[in-house]
């Protein structure tokens, strides 16, 4: 009886100790205590305008200003993150260059005689390459790296009440906040 007891407490003991100690996941940042502060280059606009229209690139728009309020949301997720806190290039521990390659307004859904547009997707893509500055190395880089936001223009006959109108500026504001929070994500959780 006192060996089952005892075998008994031991197995709870090792359960317990395993349980306990987990898988290793933390909710702290990978960069922490090697990495302090970021540079957030201004993003540049590498958007083609200049290529043909062919089926698979008439939702490619063109939006004036768009890697500006990129640059700044990406500073103010750094900002509101609170990992790496942004600075001057020169006294940066990271340097983090981007450059906005596509914006694309996609349908994804029409009214039931599919002639009107009823919801939209937003899609911003962007190159990214993170750098060391005090090494002068590339930690990572990432093409079409992707933000996006799906809103309706009108409301559905389908499902009238959960369908919540919402105009192309707050959509595309969505959008970036999106890209915002997946690069800082992509930066300091390293999955």
């Amino acid at each position: 009886m006192k060996s089952k007891i005892g075998l008994s407490l031991f197995v709870l003991f090792c359960v317990s100790s395993i349980a306990l100690s987990g898988c290793g996941y933390t909710t702290r940042s990978m960069l922490y205590g090697k990495y302090s502060t970021i540079y957030i280059t201004p993003f540049l606009n590498k958007v083609d305008v200049t290529q043909e229209s062919y089926t698979a690139n008439k939702y490619r728009i063109y939006r004036p200003m768009l890697e500006t309020d990129i640059t700044k949301k990406v500073i103010n997720r750094y900002l509101f993150d609170g990992n790496l806190r942004p600075i001057k290039e020169g006294e940066a521990d990271l340097v983090l260059k981007g450059e906005l390659v596509e914006y694309r307004k996609d349908p994804l859904s029409y009214t039931s005689d599919s002639e009107d547009v009823t919801e939209y997707r937003i899609n911003i893509y962007v190159n990214l390459a993170l750098w060391d500055n005090k090494e002068n190395k590339i930690l990572w880089e990432e093409k079409n790296f992707n933000g996006n936001y799906s809103y309706f223009v009108k409301s559905s006959m389908v499902n009238p009440g959960n369908n919540i109108v919402v105009s192309e500026g707050a959509a595309v504001n969505n959008a970036i906040d999106d890209l915002a929070r997946r690069i800082v994500e992509r930066t300091v959780e390293q999955w």
